[in-house]
């Protein structure tokens, strides 16, 4: 019996070792791994109403530049890697700079615009709330400075497509029918946004809508799910391509943190769209 229990008592203590060591694993992981890391996603979108030859769009949001994991070096990387794509266009999403992340540290909008003009060839952004919570004419500036287009509710002819940006939904005008206004109806539209929660409100007009915003809830749990989503809608529009009655979406689930410093099986991306019929 003593020989019993003791054997039973050295089983319980191995299983806890084994609970305790894959919870600092994980925990290792979560807050020193997967945030640090950068993965470059290919995807192709087949969109019914696209018109001419395929498009490359190099995508990528919520930069949080200062957040932990997402330094000076990390942005250098980021840069590198979408300049390696040789995309027809870069688009930025916006939240370049953050407020308040556990273990961050501020980098001012002219820091960060300094390395987002190594950026080749053209380059659109717009702006996200963290952007506008901080200064959304500083970022704007910022971003121009480098020779960045900033669409604020307006568009632009890139040739065979439009691209329309409207500002932020939380802190911005959002105004959807002027970003669209004066665009001829046979030029298909690419609509830059960077929260996914205005979707629904975009017209059919608009071949596809980029987002970010979401952080794809920087904790995607096996048979949970993600746990917490900055959305009205839930998981709805948390990450990747949606298709809801015809139109198109595809939300990117960016580089940087925000809040707290973790992700869990939704590594920082970078997104390389290949936009084709």
């Amino acid at each position: 019996m003593v020989r019993t229990q003791a054997g039973g008592a050295k089983r319980t203590a191995r299983v806890l070792k084994g609970i305790a060591a894959l919870i600092l694993a994980l925990a290792i992981w979560s807050f020193g791994i997967e945030p640090a890391s950068l993965v470059v996603r290919h995807e192709t979108l087949h969109i019914p109403s696209w018109s001419g030859p395929p498009v490359t769009l190099a995508v990528v949001a919520d930069l949080h530049v200062g957040s932990p994991w997402c330094h000076i070096g990390k942005l250098r990387r980021v840069v590198d890697e979408l300049n390696a794509a040789h995309a027809d266009t870069t688009i930025l999403l916006g939240d370049y700079v953050i407020q308040g992340v556990l273990g961050g540290r501020f980098i001012p909008p002219d820091r960060i615009a300094a390395e987002l003009r190594n950026l080749r060839g053209p380059t659109y952004a717009v702006l996200g709330n963290h952007d506008g919570w901080y200064n959304a004419h500083t970022v704007d500036a910022a971003l121009r400075s480098a020779g960045i287009v900033v669409l604020n509710d307006e568009s632009i002819e890139r040739g065979q497509f439009v691209l329309a940006g409207i500002t932020d939904l939380w802190t911005g005008k959002h105004d959807i029918p002027r970003a669209l206004a004066n665009i001829r109806p046979e030029v298909p539209v690419i609509l830059l946004t960077h929260n996914p929660d205005i979707f629904p409100q975009v017209p059919a007009r608009v071949a596809l809508t980029l987002a970010g915003h979401t952080h794809g809830g920087q904790v995607n749990l096996p048979f949970v799910g993600r746990l917490i989503v900055p959305s009205r809608y839930g998981s709805r529009y948390a990450a990747g391509h949606i298709v809801e009655g015809g139109r198109q979406l595809f939300v990117t689930t960016g580089v940087g943190t925000s809040i707290i410093p973790v992700r869990f099986r939704v590594p920082p991306e970078i997104v390389i769209l290949t936009i084709d019929k």
